[in-house]
């Protein structure tokens, strides 16, 4: 098996919040609705993007401003959380704001340790094509500048900016088009691992797409995988290291096997506290 290229999704996968979204909601409202109950905040924060899927599935965000939809998510989630309707009617103007600029940036948001190391370690070390693809809408790009993301993730597939999502196989097939624009030797769906969290649009959105996926089940992080759907345990990792174990067993030990048999092949790669060393 060669691989070419490995692709990202970014929240939850390369990218995290910094602190609980309830916690940081919370204290924004603070100073305009007065103190909220953090645990509130999160069971209204919950329940109003439930109420709001349908409505996102009919008529998704990237169909107008992502602004819009998003001052409706916090105007319900403060409402939700025992706000007081008027003071929320005065205030939301200067929340929304507020808040999108957090979550615009590392202040809303952090890396995880393995995210950069892994991708330099793709990058210079293995030769291998980075991309990313996204559910989200333009603010994460900001984000990434700001946590010093290297230009060479890239391309960055937004279904703001293309209308559509993962899981559907048209956003993979925009990751492809991308990649291989001038390129002399086409990168092909086989030689494509898809990386990211999320049971659906992730994984089975990769495997539909016809290329290679690996379900990201961080420790502690909330899964998908009890929903009684099987997923083939030598397609999980825990984290970052072992996507690069995972190519390393895919490329490397089958590559040495097809040349001499027996022979072990070039020494693979591994981060490790945010450094590499060779094994």
């Amino acid at each position: 098996m060669k691989i070419r290229l490995v692709s990202f999704d970014l929240l939850h996968t390369l990218i995290t919040p910094r602190y609980p979204i309830h916690v940081q909601y919370a204290r924004v409202f603070e100073p305009y609705l007065g103190p909220l109950n953090p645990d509130d905040v999160q069971h209204s924060f919950r329940i109003v993007l439930s109420a709001l899927k349908q409505l996102r599935d009919e008529k998704p965000f990237y169909d107008k401003d992502a602004s819009s939809w998003w001052s409706e998510v916090i105007r319900r989630t403060a409402l939700g959380a025992g706000a007081e309707p008027k003071v929320l009617e005065n205030s939301l103007s200067l929340i929304t704001p507020r808040l999108i600029k957090a979550f615009s940036s590392k202040e809303g948001y952090k890396a995880f340790d393995d995210s950069l190391p892994t991708l330099r370690a793709l990058h210079h070390d293995l030769d291998v094509k980075t991309a990313a693809v996204s559910n989200g809408d333009s603010r994460i790009l900001s984000v990434l500048k700001d946590l010093d993301f290297p230009a060479y993730l890239n391309p960055i597939i937004l279904s703001e900016a293309e209308g559509v999502e993962k899981p559907s196989p048209k956003i993979f097939d925009l990751v492809l088009q991308r990649v291989n624009v001038d390129r002399e030797t086409p990168i092909t769906p086989a030689e494509w691992v898809h990386v990211g969290d999320d049971l659906m649009c992730d994984y089975f959105g990769a495997h539909n797409a016809g290329l290679h996926a690996l379900l990201l089940d961080r420790p502690g992080a909330e899964n998908q995988r009890d929903a009684g759907v099987e997923v083939d345990p030598a397609d999980v990792v825990n984290d970052m290291n072992e996507v690069l174990e995972w190519y390393n067993d895919n490329v490397y030990a089958r590559a040495s096997t097809r040349i001499c048999g027996t022979c072990d092949g070039p020494p693979p790669i591994q981060v490790v506290f945010g450094s590499l060393y060779v094994q």
